[in-house]
C-alpha cells in the first residue's frame, strides 16, 4: 500500500469530497530499518533525563572511628559514646545501617548521548514508511478500521481553530475511535511517580503534522487525550515512533505533505532543507530469497558443476583429518603439504 504512485487528498469538512491526488513522497519508500530506529530512539530519550544524586555527606555525618585489631569485632568505623543504642554501632560503611550507599551517584555522569546526523535522518525516513503501512499501524495498536486511507491526508486542515470541529473531523474519516482507545487506557502511575508531577499514564493516539508556522490546528487539537502535533520541518522520532516502536497513525496535511520531497528528498534529487542527505535504497528489491535463486535468470547464468568436484551428501568427510577430501575442495593444499615437508627435510638437514 506503501508503493502507489498517488494518495488520495480528501475535504476536511467533507469525508466524500476528494479534492486532488499527490504522487507519494520517495521517503515512504524508504527502507524500514527497525534497527537504526530502536539505537536512535534508545541514545535520544536519554537527552530529557534529569541528572540526580545522593547528597555528598549521606552517611558521613556522624563522627565514628575504627576500634583497631585485638578486641574481637570488625575493623569497621564505629559510632562513639555510651549510654545509647547508637554508640558502638558500625558506621559509614554500605553495609553498615545508616551508613552511605556503594559509589554514592554524582550529578556529573554522562548522561547525554550523541547521535549521528545521518542517522538520526535515516530513521525519521523509516519511520515515515513504516506509518504508511496500514499492518504495522494496526500492530501498534491504533484504531484505523473506518479510515478511508493510510496515510491519511486532509486539505484545509491547518485552519481548523477549535477543538469541537477537529473532534467533528476525526469522526468524520473514523480517526476519533484511536482517540477514544487513548482515554480508556488512562491510569493511575504505580510508584513514587505519582507526587512528581506525573501521577497518570497513557497511551499515544495520532500524530497530526502541519506545514504551516503557528497553525491554528495546534491549538485545536492539543487538550485531546494522546493527539500530539509536530511541524513537518521539525520531525523527530521520539514522536513519530513512541517506544522505539514503528507504526503511528499519522493525519498529514495537504500542505506538510507536499513539502515531504522538497525536505527529504527523491532517490534522484537531494533535499533542500537537509543538506548532503541521500535517501538510503533497499538492499533487497525482493525478500524472498528462494524464489529469487530459482528464477529462470539466475540458473541460466549459472555454470555447471564439473563431474569431478561434485560431492554428494554421502562423500562429505572431515577435510581436517582427510587428506583427499581436503585436496578435492582445495587442490593448493597438496602442493603446499608436500613444500612443507621439503622446507622441513631441508632444515634438519
Amino acid at each position: 500500500m506503501a508503493a502507489r504512485p498517488v494518495i488520495t487528498v480528501y475535504d476536511a469538512n467533507n469525508a466524500s469530497e476528494m479534492l486532488d491526488t499527490v504522487p507519494l513522497p520517495a521517503v515512504f519508500t524508504a527502507p524500514i530499518r527497525l534497527d537504526i530506529v530502536q539505537f536512535v530512539h534508545t541514545n535520544l530519550a536519554k537527552n530529557h533525563r534529569q541528572p540526580y544524586a545522593v547528597k555528598e555527606w549521606a552517611g558521613h555525618q556522624t563522627s565514628a572511628e575504627s576500634w583497631g585489631t585485638g578486641r574481637a569485632v570488625a575493623r569497621i568505623p564505629r559510632v562513639g559514646g555510651s549510654g545509647t543504642s547508637r554508640c558502638a554501632q558500625g558506621a559509614f560503611g554500605n553495609m553498615c545501617r545508616k551508613g552511605r550507599m556503594f559509589a554514592p551517584t554524582k550529578i556529573w555522569r554522562r548522561w547525554h548521548r550523541r547521535v549521528n546526523l545521518k542517522m538520526k535522518r535515516h530513521a525519521v525516513a523509516a519511520a515515515l514508511a513504516a506509518s504508511s503501512v496500514p499492518a504495522l499501524v494496526m500492530a501498534r495498536g491504533h484504531r484505523i478500521d473506518n479510515v478511508p486511507e493510510v496515510p491519511l491526508v486532509l486539505a484545509k486542515l491547518e485552519k481548523v481553530e477549535r477543538t469541537k470541529d477537529f473532534v467533528e473531523i476525526l469522526k468524520r474519516f473514523g480517526a476519533f475511535d484511536d482517540v477514544e482507545r487513548v482515554a480508556e487506557t488512562k491510569a493511575l502511575r504505580a510508584g513514587h511517580g505519582k507526587v512528581r508531577n506525573r501521577r497518570y499514564r497513557i497511551r499515544r493516539g495520532p500524530l497530526v503534522i502541519y506545514e504551516e508556522v503557528n497553525a491554528p490546528v495546534t491549538r485545536a487539537c492539543r487538550n485531546l487525550p494522546g493527539v500530539d502535533f509536530v511541524s513537518v520541518h521539525k520531525l523527530n522520532i521520539l514522536q513519530l515512533a513512541p517506544g522505539g516502536t514503528l507504526g503511528r497513525f499519522v493525519i498529514w496535511s495537504q500542505e506538510a505533505f507536499k513539502a515531504l520531497n522538497g525536505i527529504f528528498g527523491t532517490y534522484t534529487e537531494r533535499g533542500v532543507e537537509k543538506k548532503g542527505y541521500q535517501l538510503a535504497r533497499p538492499q533487497l528489491m525482493q525478500p524472498d530469497i528462494s524464489s529469487l535463486l530459482q528464477s529462470d535468470a539466475i540458473q541460466a547464468a549459472l555454470r555447471p558443476m564439473k563431474k569431478n568436484t561434485r560431492i554428494g551428501k554421502g562423500d562429505r568427510k572431515n577435510p581436517l583429518r582427510n587428506r583427499g577430501f581436503r585436496a578435492r575442495l582445495n587442490p593448493l593444499a597438496k602442493l603446499r603439504k608436500r613444500m612443507d615437508v621439503l622446507s622441513t627435510k631441508e632444515h634438519k638437514a
